[in-house]
């Protein structure tokens, strides 16, 4: 099991509409704890074909990830497949075993997902002051550090994770929030500094802990593998996002939108949580399980019992009518962030679980990593995702999807062309002069 101190933390979002704590705790469970092969995908190289140990074997390149589809341009005039990406923050294995189940899950009904691995799950507590988080000493974190068993269990859960179609993201280490030393204050320098110890610690888990040496290792490449994260408790985006796009990530889904298309910001996809109906109450919340757990039961993560199917309830049905609004709309991306957590008796567990059940059974729907989300619409013409970004949200073309799309934005009004004035004769013109 891996070991953190458990401590619920968020700050407010400001918004016109009203909404619960930013994101996710200020820690996720200590080390918390389908992805089928998709219809369509390109027969990959097979696994273990290549087999390449890099480094101390703690990650080998086995050669194209297996059971992903490959992007393709939308024809014109064809109606845009619904996507819906589940997310994890601070994936992990622990004796909750939710890592493991939502694996079943995926496969279960068709859902690869995102799971961001937190790097310290991978560093065990003697080895703790390998980590210096910015403007923190050493061997500080505030969900804590891995121990032998979870470090094998999360390995195993990564490995498999990844060979089924998933994507393994980030984030990041320490999970420091606030603005006392809090990801939020950090340069962008700082930033890179975090980014790199995340990557190392995943790349050498082997060295750091000798006894597991003999297990398998990750079969991906990490540094080509991870192109995207979530900041902690969603603060610090905009130099994490200035950090990023110097290490060869591709997209950030650490802010706060509406439901309408994504785009990009600083060469980076913004693919950010959302704002979803809370079912009963006059706002919406953010699609993430410790959202709806704040505007349920305050600051305890244990609330009233006798609410705990109410509350898993509300999340499943808002999350269910932002997901209709959206298939029956304007088809944007649906955003779904959650933790690997027993918050409130485990309601938000099996509210996800429901959730995935009704969406990725659907015609149409596509439930991917953000991964092949982001591959997916540098596919796109771009002027035509500018173009779905002016549909609001819930709002279908009025004239129907293919003449919305094969007609795309009014041409611009023409510009008259400048008129060059004729020569007039010096002392004839008709202007008086000005008086001095």
């Amino acid at each position: 099991m891996i070991a953190a101190t458990r401590k619920i933390a968020g700050g407010v979002v400001a918004t016109a509409l009203v909404l619960g704590a930013a994101g996710c705790s200020a820690s996720e469970s200590p080390a918390p704890g389908g992805p089928g092969a998709t219809k369509g995908a390109p027969a990959p190289e097979a696994p273990g074909s290549v087999n390449r140990p890099i480094g101390d074997g703690s990650t080998v390149y086995t050669g194209p990830q297996p059971n992903v589809r490959k992007p393709e341009r939308l024809k014109p005039g064809e109606k845009p497949p619904q996507f819906v990406v589940f997310s994890w923050d601070g994936a992990g294995e622990d004796s909750q075993k939710l890592f493991s189940h939502f694996r079943q899950v995926g496969k279960k009904y068709n859902a690869r997902m995102t799971y961001f691995l937190s790097g310290v799950y991978m560093l065990p507590e003697e080895k703790r002051s390998l980590y210096a988080a910015p403007q923190h000493a050493a061997g500080r974190s505030d969900i804590g550090f891995g121990d032998p068993q979870g470090i094998k269990d999360t390995a195993t859960q990564v490995r498999g994770a990844w060979l089924e179609g998933n994507e393994i993201g980030t984030h990041f280490n320490g999970h420091f929030c606030g603005p006392d030393g809090g990801v939020g204050t950090w340069s962008v320098d700082e930033w890179k500094s975090e980014i790199g110890q995340a990557r190392s610690f995943v790349k050498n888990w082997k060295t750091n802990s000798p006894a597991l040496k003999g297990l398998p290792g990750l079969p991906f490449d990490y540094d080509k593998e991870l192109i995207g994260a979530r900041t902690p408790c969603l603060e610090g985006q905009k130099n994490f996002m200035l950090a990023a796009k110097d290490l060869g990530f591709r997209y950030d889904s650490s802010g706060i939108s509406k439901q309408i298309w994504p785009k990009k910001t600083d060469g980076l996809w913004d693919i950010p949580l959302q704002l979803v109906p809370m079912p009963g109450r006059a706002f919406d919340t953010l699609s993430m399980d410790y959202n709806y757990m704040v505007n349920q039961s305050g600051t305890t993560s244990q609330g009233d019992p006798s609410q705990h199917a109410y509350w898993g309830d509300q999340m499943r049905d808002g999350l269910r009518q932002a997901f209709d609004r959206v298939y029956r709309g304007n088809r944007a991306p649906l955003i779904i962030g959650n933790h690997f957590e027993s918050w409130n008796g485990g309601t938000y567990m099996r509210a996800v679980e429901e959730s995935i059940k009704y969406m990725c059974t659907q015609k149409e729907v596509r439930c991917v990593p953000f991964r092949e989300l982001v591959d997916w619409l540098d596919a796109q013409d771009p002027k035509a995702l500018e173009w779905m970004r002016t549909l609001d949200v819930g709002e279908e073309p009025k004239e129907g999807w293919q003449r919305f799309l094969t007609a795309g934005p009014p041409a611009a009004p023409a510009t008259p062309a400048a008129v060059t004035p004729a020569e007039e004769p010096a002392g004839e013109s008709d202007e008086e002069p000005d008086e001095g």
